[in-house]
């Protein structure tokens, strides 16, 4: 089945709170979002038990964290991580200039569907907004 190119552009906005994500494109099998992250947006530990997410930093830095805080490493401009499906993470932004990081998650075909799944509490900031 042949398909058409989906052009895109992203563009950064000044934004309110501690956190945004903004979808830039979408298909069946993946997700783009950029993810931006002020002092004070960090989210809580989580999987994605049908999604593989590769991060990479576009502007600041990122620390990514495991199971019970385990630094897994920090992250500038030109850096990035695979968090694969299942595994247990959370993290914030590691500088004084707001992170700035796209996030592409790569669907596991198997899986019914996408879901968050906590493995602690939300954030105060999260939820405010109703979860996140």
């Amino acid at each position: 089945m042949e398909q058409e190119a989906k052009p895109f552009k992203y563009e950064h906005r000044d934004y309110e709170g501690p956190k945004k994500s903004t979808l830039v494109c979408s298909s069946d099998l993946m997700r783009v979002h950029v993810q931006e992250v002020k002092s004070g947006g960090e989210n809580n530990l989580h999987t994605h038990p049908a999604e593989d997410a590769f991060w990479y930093v576009i502007g600041g830095a990122v620390r990514f964290y495991g199971e019970g805080d385990k630094v897994l490493g920090i992250y500038n401009k030109g850096e990035g991580v695979l968090i694969p499906r299942g595994f247990k993470y959370w993290f914030e932004s590691a500088s004084d200039e707001p992170l700035e990081v796209l996030r592409i998650g790569a669907r596991d075909q198997t899986q019914k569907e996408l879901k968050r799944v906590n493995a602690a509490p939300l954030k105060d900031w999260m939820a405010e907004r109703g979860g996140f």
